[in-house]
């Protein structure tokens, strides 16, 4: 039993939630820019190299035959999906800069400062007393 609570305990934490979210949102992300991509940058970049379709790019190592497929590597794939994981790692890059100059202002501003205990309030109140009596 206490596994499962420290598990519970584990799972509730509001890090973890933030983890999951953020995993959520990541791979959401990460399929927009890859149909970004896909979509938008690597037509007009193919269109300038020619009419190059990059995923469709490749170089054949043993071409098809009759009773085989043809044994390729997959350049252009590889190209593509690189272009995919440079512009999600930058993005997130932003994104953590963003958050520790959050964290850094918030550490920056001056903390209010600490009220007075209730021995330094009596204190105080002795001192004022003894003031006014002399």
């Amino acid at each position: 039993m206490g596994m499962l609570s420290e598990f519970k305990k584990f799972a509730v934490k509001g890090n973890v939630m933030d983890m999951a979210v953020g995993i959520i949102i990541g791979a959401a992300f990460g399929k927009i820019v890859a149909i970004f991509v896909s979509g938008v940058m690597m037509p007009p970049l193919g269109m300038l190299l020619g009419g190059v379709d990059f995923s469709e790019l490749a170089y054949v190592i043993q071409p098809a035959t009759a009773t085989a497929e043809a044994v390729s590597i997959k350049w252009g794939a590889f190209v593509q999906t690189s272009i995919d994981f440079i512009i999600v790692a930058f993005a997130v890059f932003l994104m953590v800069k963003a958050m520790n100059n959050m964290k850094k202002k918030e550490e920056e501003a001056p903390a209010a400062p600490a009220e007075p205990t209730k021995e330094e309030k009596l204190l105080t109140e002795i001192r004022d007393l003894l003031k006014e009596k002399s």
